[in-house]
């Protein structure tokens, strides 16, 4: 697969926002417990004022930020103990959406599960943080879909945006090869439609995270 395939997808305005928005909580541009104004954000953005507001409606619901009437809007903050409790949410859901991804796998899917790999193999070998990020991302999503189950998606977006978040604080410096390999055996077996095997590449993924998360939290 040649490193400059691209894919256009048209996205909403909001969805757009929504994205741009994420992606600064997420690196820490917008900083943890810092206030900003709606205003500020909208041209921080470059789009409107419509959707940078339903994407901060979301952000908030999605506990990333806090909207406080006439005093601006709050950067959550953070605290490494969280981190725990985000993986403690986080961990079945994972496993069951590798499972399902595995079962329910289409083969216009596995493009997709390798142009994720590609996008994280290439991440790592440049070193660069964010876009290992963005490729974990694009990750989540595909598996998503290919899941089909949307109920176990929707819960775990928010907790996969909450965990990037604490590992940009506290691992992206040293943690990128190592992920990626245990993103990899996941991808594999989901591809080769390996249901058991999809399972418990998802349980090292997550047990590599909270190992990471205890030792941030200093236990």
């Amino acid at each position: 697969m040649a490193d400059n395939i691209q894919t256009v997808v048209f996205e909403p305005a909001a969805g757009k926002a929504y994205r741009a928005l994420e992606r600064m909580i997420v690196t820490l541009e917008l900083a943890p417990g810092s206030v900003a104004t709606e205003a500020a954000l909208i041209e921080r953005v470059g789009l409107g004022r419509t959707p940078v507001r339903e994407a901060l409606q979301r952000l908030a619901w999605e506990g990333l930020i806090d909207i406080r009437p006439r005093a601006g809007l709050a950067i959550s903050p953070l605290h490494a103990s969280d981190w725990l409790r985000v993986l403690d949410a986080r961990r079945g859901l994972e496993i069951v959406l590798a499972r399902s991804a595995a079962r329910f796998v289409r083969r216009e899917a596995t493009a997709e599960f390798q142009r994720a790999a590609l996008l994280m193999h290439n991440a790592v070998v440049a070193g660069d943080v964010v876009a290992f990020l963005e490729a974990d991302k694009v990750l989540d999503e595909v598996m998503a879909r290919a899941a089909d189950n949307p109920f176990a998606a929707r819960m775990a977006a928010p907790l996969q945006t909450h965990s990037r978040r604490f590992w940009f604080r506290y691992k992206a410096e040293t943690g990128l090869a190592e992920s990626a390999e245990l993103h990899v055996a996941l991808i594999r077996a989901i591809v080769d439609g390996d249901e058991n095997g999809a399972g418990l590449a998802a349980e090292h993924l997550m047990a590599l995270l909270r190992l990471h998360a205890e030792v941030a939290d200093g236990r």
